[in-house]
């Protein structure tokens, strides 16, 4: 008997068809959003300390206490923003996790959320397995900054979410206090919640600083924050994220994370939570991926693809429409073929897949992966 599909429209990820397609041609991987070097040893034996002790069952389902309470000292640390441990704050099976039970918490049938596009895949199944309908505003090209006239227009009697994303994936645009306060004005009156996707927010550059949604006073009463421990200390294959927002709304959040995935590995959050007291750990990741950024735009600079250093996240967009009209989604198929280094076309960010000529490409790889890549760009005829 056929299933009716929930989601008729979504099929295998465009990060799963790419790792594999670089897989099967040996190519460099510079597609799929995660680091190509390992984490630190010292965190390894902290969850081997931790399983030793018998950190191994069940987590209360808001989280381990102590790291809940590692994570309030460090947000108050970097943003000067309290947050009470035991009612403000969840831990979760990675940020995707957060968003969809965020999402679950908020949106009923028929309700409107506003979503900026280019726009991660997760955000739009979430809304729609709700019942929820996406309303989509693009972003400006080139820089990917925000149109808030544009926003104010979108919004209707319907708007009961806006999903916000920064530093951007893919773009790596970040937010400025005009943005804070630009949302904060929109949703001053009204009966919206806002969903912030932070997870790059130690990965910025250039000396920019992240303004998270949480140090706007109005914004943080009305946000649900979800950040990424996987993303910051390159264990993304941990799964392991958070969401913070004021208590009401961590109430109905927990009500639906309970029932996704209940609770989240222990002695990982355990040892999370020691390596969290070191605020070096943090605080030097934007030296430590600027260096992989310059190195990755530094061998862009002698091809003739066109690019504007990413300001955050571990991402770096090219451009090519001045070369060829080739469509971004078989241009980066067939540079995994043909020259061996794989990327993502960001038309797949677009509920139009609106094809603007621009890849995105990961540098969170080790020097010598992007060497290669960069040399192999540089001497392959591309187009």
């Amino acid at each position: 008997m056929p299933i009716q599909s929930k989601l008729p429209e979504v099929g295998t990820t465009i990060f799963t068809i790419m790792s594999k397609m670089a897989s099967d041609y040996q190519a460099i991987n510079l597609s799929q959003g995660y680091p190509g070097f390992n984490c630190d040893p010292n965190l390894i034996e902290l969850v081997y300390k931790y399983m030793k002790e018998g950190k191994n069952q069940y987590a209360p389902m808001s989280g381990v206490p102590f790291l809940r309470e590692k994570l309030v000292e460090k947000t108050k640390r970097v943003y000067d923003v309290d947050y009470d441990s035991e009612s403000e704050v969840t831990i979760v099976s990675g940020a995707t996790d957060a968003i969809y039970s965020a999402v679950t918490a908020i949106v009923k049938p028929g309700d409107e959320v506003i979503l900026l596009e280019p726009a991660y895949d997760c955000y739009a199944p979430a809304i729609e397995l709700c019942g929820g309908i996406p309303v989509y505003v693009p972003l400006n090209l080139p820089d990917f900054s925000i149109h808030w006239n544009s926003v104010k227009e979108a919004f209707s009697e319907k708007t009961r979410l806006i999903m916000v994303n920064t530093p951007h994936n893919p773009s790596g645009y970040m937010w400025t206090k005009e943005d804070l306060e630009s949302l904060a004005q929109l949703i001053l009156d009204k009966d919206i919640y806002v969903i912030s996707d932070e997870v790059y927010e130690h990965i910025t550059f250039d000396g920019r600083k992240h303004l998270s949604l949480m140090t706007h006073p109005v914004l943080k009463e009305r946000t649900f924050v979800c950040g990424s421990f996987g993303k910051t200390f390159h264990v993304t294959g941990w799964k392991i994220g958070y969401c913070l927002a004021p208590e009401e709304m961590t109430k109905e959040f927990r009500k639906v994370h309970q029932f996704v995935t209940f609770s989240t590995a222990t002695p990982l959050q355990y040892a999370l939570a020691e390596y969290l007291e070191d605020e070096n750990h943090y605080l030097g990741l934007p030296a430590f991926y600027q260096k992989k950024r310059d190195l990755f735009c530094e061998g862009l600079k002698e091809t003739e693809l066109l690019f504007t250093p990413a300001q955050g996240s571990f991402f770096q967009q090219v451009s090519y429409g001045h070369l060829s009209k080739e469509g971004d989604f078989d241009l980066a198929v067939r540079w995994t073929k043909e020259i061996g280094v794989a990327s993502i076309p960001i038309s797949v960010f677009f509920k139009e897949k609106n094809d603007h000529k621009i890849l995105r490409f990961c540098f969170a790889k080790s020097d010598d992966e992007l060497e290669k890549a960069i040399k192999i760009i540089k001497n392959s005829k591309l187009f």
